[in-house]
């Protein structure tokens, strides 16, 4: 049982055929299994309820590209095979290391065996990186033996050059794997027939054509069984027609979805390449949120967390390093950061296996298919009804004498028609009905909403909107609210150090290095290059230094360029000891580093306020110790002036710590928590990200149109309200209230009924952590509110599943933000976003137009057949009539409805209520007005149009 607050009054629009359904301030209970809050992510019992409520006599017809629910339960099973098989494997090698109580050779492991071009085979790598073994791993040499076996530098990285990359698919294999083949035309033709109206029309085809011949001859007898053949072989070929054209665009779709883009090493540089290029022997860096792209071993790696669960299917997070090394492909990183080895890909791995044996089903029910479903097998079940009684009432009319051929004598006399002639009549009756039955059943309904969403689908794909799920299409046009990230999404992402301040003196420009006092640029630099996950490379040819990581660490790490820093050098002089990866939880990471002479600094690097509240001095621009007690005012005003010109203020501190405190054990030193008080602040630098161009035109539609748009961002309050001011976000200062604009912490601490009330209000959230906007997403939706989210980081997730619509950024997003997602935004830019609210207003409104549209032909149609059935005992619509007008109907009035495309005047409107009708009020009235007018004129032709057009008998 959900509750919803209804939606607020809204103008009538006649061209959506929208009512004004008047302010309701009472709360509505219901449990319907329509509930579009409900659908997503839903299970197959859920889809089988859906069925069982809408009446879904014939699913597999109706919706031409749908999910097959048995296909679905036979995936799973297969899925569960796969990971059991997996689980035995391990199971089987951890009782034998239990066995023999240490790591030694064991007898299956042989030593390597030399292919073409590499030390090692395909079988022993497989064999090998497959059971987990650590004691061939061993034999080969461990991670620096196996390297050298696959001619990898565990520095540089492959060659790269096109013949190596030749050489190792011919030996190891592509990271591809088979995929089982769409299904052919002919196919789709064979489905199409299996229509049970369609096989009635084939029989009574048959039929009209025999004794058509037989009565009439060959000459004149064919055209009315012939018509009716051809008409039933038309829909047939343009239906198996749509529906292949429409499976090789979700396989495009599909194929675009797959195609991940990632980052290698390879002759000693970064570069990013389609996931489908990876080969063995290749460097992959791993971070948080990424998807494990191949079978591998880990080099290096801090803190590194694997989440297994789609291959093992337990959710239980498993922990990486020198004694666990194994990496299996399909996996994700939860926490930490690492760099692998690729042992294995495609077909060679679990992964490979398990994506080759289950053909991906794309193939999803919409709640608007399946209320579409429920209202044409509605129609089809009046259909029927008016169908038989039409039957019975011709029926009773020729075999009592009272229907008349057009020369005015009796059809049927008893006694003296023959039975040929009495059975010739009786189909031809049957026929009409079951023509009435085809024409009342609108199957162009459910075809319909199904162009419509693969033609919008391929319409986002342009407007840079990958759509992952079909059902977010329908939803994204009821979207009340948006809550947007700031940082890519809003922003370019593109960021540079404008503004640096070292102790109390602020460098300009802050790449001057006169500036700087050695002491505090050599600590500086030092913690610049080993707190960081970016890399900075020289080029061998020369050239200008590339950097690479994430936006913000690029910049730092490119001023540190600027101000001197020998990136490669600093490294080399000490050993890592720990590392905390930058967490968005706690805003900040750390590194502990030991020195050539045994000196031990940690580094820390965050968000400017938080770090500094941990530090208790300074080092001023002489590289002298400051005490904070006086100047700390000092730094919390730049900070805040910083933050007033929209720029991100990071800080830079680090302390000494003695060494005799640092654990020496190997599995304490991986719990160790790094100290993060009495820091010494070194640096804090403010970092430009200009607003995206259209940003500010993409708010003002967004407004316009009903849906109000929310930053939450973990930038400082400041910036985020500078931001907010730009974009349009906020009016103006004077607008700005104190629930408009909050900080994570403080929403955080408020009840639930209290962050409710004050959801509605809040524009603007800063220094919010993962799950302050999944609160936020939660109250929304409590208060009724259709919610959509935008989000790149691993801890994004919830909010996005939480979300009715997830929107994952393309670009910076992890691969587990995309995977909890609905739609990706391959851009990373907010206008894409409204495009999105576009299409999925105008999927809304074409189908109420085509409803419309064919309601109101087919209440004409039925009409003036039982009118003119009951009055005169024949139809004015022929069998062959009412079938063309049902083929143009279903089909090109579907095609040309369903790929109208949106239109400004979308979104000048409210968004669609959550449990508004699907037809509407006003919907009904056009309905009427028109059929009414349509049946009223073919009444007067039919009765008295020769009088009134002065024909002749």
């Amino acid at each position: 049982m959900a509750t919803y607050k209804s939606s607020p009054r809204r103008q009538a629009d006649v061209e959506a055929g929208r009512e004004n359904s008047g302010d309701e301030d009472d709360e509505v209970s219901f449990s319907d299994p329509f509930d579009i809050a409900n659908t997503k992510n839903a299970s197959l019992e859920m889809l089988k309820r859906w069925r069982q409520a809408a009446l879904v006599l014939n699913a597999s017809r109706r919706f031409r590209y749908t999910l097959d629910l048995n296909k679905a339960e036979e995936k799973e099973k297969r899925r569960r095979m796969i990971r059991a098989h997996a689980q035995v494997i391990r199971a089987a090698l951890l009782f034998k290391l239990a066995g023999e109580r240490a790591i030694v050779l064991g007898p299956s492991v042989t030593p390597p065996t030399r292919s073409a071009d590499f030390a090692i085979g395909l079988e022993q790598l497989a064999a090998m990186t497959r059971d987990h073994n650590i004691s061939a791993l061993q034999l080969y040499g461990g991670v620096n033996g196996l390297s050298d076996l696959l001619k990898t530098n565990l520095k540089t990285g492959i060659n790269g050059d096109d013949a190596d990359l030749l050489k190792r698919r011919n030996a190891f294999g592509s990271n591809t794997y088979p995929q089982k083949k769409g299904r052919n035309f002919f196919t789709f033709l064979w489905e199409a027939w299996q229509d049970l109206t369609l096989i009635i029309l084939m029989i009574a085809a048959a039929a009209s054509l025999v004794l058509g011949i037989k009565t009439e001859g060959l000459k004149d007898g064919w055209y009315d069984g012939g018509s009716i053949a051809f008409a039933v072989v038309l829909v047939i070929i343009v239906t198996a027609t749509s529906d292949y054209r429409q499976s090789l665009q979700f396989q495009n779709l599909n194929e675009e979805k797959r195609n991940i883009h990632l980052e290698v090493i390879r002759d000693g540089r970064p570069m990013k390449v389609s996931v489908h290029d990876i080969v063995v022997g290749d460097l992959v860096p791993l971070n948080i949120g990424d998807q494990v792209p191949a079978d591998g071993i880990l080099i290096a790696g801090h803190s590194l967390a694997i989440d297994e669960s789609s291959m093992t299917g337990e959710s239980k997070i498993v922990h990486k390093d020198q004694r666990a090394p194994f990496l299996m492909s399909g996996c994700k990183v939860a926490d930490g950061v690492g760099t692998m080895l690729v042992t294995g890909v495609g077909i060679n791995t679990e992964w490979g296996l398990l994506m080759a044996s289950i053909s991906e089903d794309t193939g999803e029910e919409t709640p608007l298919q399946v209320r579409l479903n429920g209202v044409a097998t509605f129609i089809g079940i009046v259909g029927l009804a008016v169908a038989v009684l039409v039957l019975v009432v011709l029926l009773a009319r020729y075999f009592t004498g009272n229907s008349k051929n057009p020369n005015g004598t009796v059809q049927f006399v008893r006694g003296k028609t023959s039975v040929r002639d009495a059975i010739n009549g009786v189909v031809k009756i049957v026929t009409v009905a079951v023509t009435i039955v085809v024409v009342a059943v609108p199957e162009g309904l459910p075809l319909a909403v199904t162009l419509t969403l693969a033609y919008s689908m391929g319409k986002m794909m342009a407007d840079k909107a990958l759509v992952r799920r079909l059902s977010s299409c329908e939803t994204m046009g009821s979207a009340t609210t948006i809550c947007s990230d700031k940082t890519g999404t809003l922003t370019l992402n593109q960021m540079t150090v404008v503004e640096a301040y070292v102790g109390k003196k602020k460098i300009s420009p802050p790449d001057n290095l006169s500036q700087l006092h050695p002491v505090v640029s050599s600590v500086l630099n030092e913690g610049i290059a080993q707190n960081t996950t970016g890399k900075v490379f020289l080029p061998k040819g020369g050239g200008k230094t590339e950097v690479s990581g994430s936006p913000t660490e690029m910049a730092i790490l490119s001023w540190a360029v600027n101000l001197g820093m020998d990136f490669d050098v600093i490294r080399s002089e000490s050993t890592v000891l720990r590392v905390v990866p930058f967490n968005s939880e706690i805003k900040r990471g750390g590194v502990a580093l030991r020195q050539a002479d045994s000196q031990v600094h940690i580094h820390w690097k965050g968000a400017a306020e938080i770090v500094l509240a941990l530090c208790t001095g300074y080092l001023d621009s002489n590289g002298c110790l400051q005490s904070f007690d006086e100047d700390k005012v000092f730094f919390d005003e730049a900070i805040d002036e910083m933050a007033a010109n929209s720029l991100r203020c990071v800080a830079i501190a680090y302390r000494s710590y003695e060494i005799e405190k640092i654990p020496t054990d190997e599995e304490q030193l991986a719990q160790w928590v790094l100290p993060e008080d009495d820091l010494i602040l070194l640096a804090i630098v403010g970092i430009k990200d200009p607003c995206r161009s259209g940003v500010k035109d993409a708010v003002k539609v967004c407004m316009q149109a009903g849906v109000k748009v929310r930053m939450v961002t973990g930038d400082n309050l400041q910036t985020a309200k500078a931001i907010a001011l730009e974009c349009g976000i906020l009016s103006s200062d004077a607008d700005v209230s104190e629930c408009s604009i909050i900080e994570g912490r403080a929403f955080r601490a408020l009840s639930e009924k209290e962050r409710e009330n004050v959801a509605e209000q809040i524009l603007v959230m800063g220094r919010s952590s993962p799950n302050d906007k999944l609160l936020l997403v939660q109250a929304l939706r409590k208060r009724g509110e259709v919610v959509a989210v935008t989000g790149d980081g691993t801890n994004d997730a919830p909010a996005l599943h939480e979300a009715d619509i997830g929107l994952a950024m393309g670009i910076q997003g992890t691969e587990v933000a995309k995977e909890s997602s609905d739609i990706i935004i391959l851009d990373d830019n907010f206008a894409s976003v409204v495009k999105v609210v576009r299409w999925g207003r105008s999927v809304y409104a074409n189908i109420q137009k085509f409803i419309q549209f064919q309601l109101t032909v087919n209440v004409a149609a039925l009409v003036i057949n039982v009118v003119a059935a009951f009055s005169s005992g024949d139809v004015p619509l022929t069998t062959v009539q009412l079938l063309w007008v049902n083929l143009i109907m279903d089909t090109l009035g579907a095609l040309a409805l369903a790929t109208e495309p949106p239109t400004d005047h979308l979104m000048h409107r409210s968004p669609v209520g959550r449990r508004e009708p699907l037809i509407t009020n006003i919907m009904w009235r056009n309905l009427i007005v028109q059929a009414f007018y349509q049946v009223s004129v073919l009444l007067v032709l039919q009765f008295s149009g020769r009088s009134v057009l002065h024909l002749k008998q």
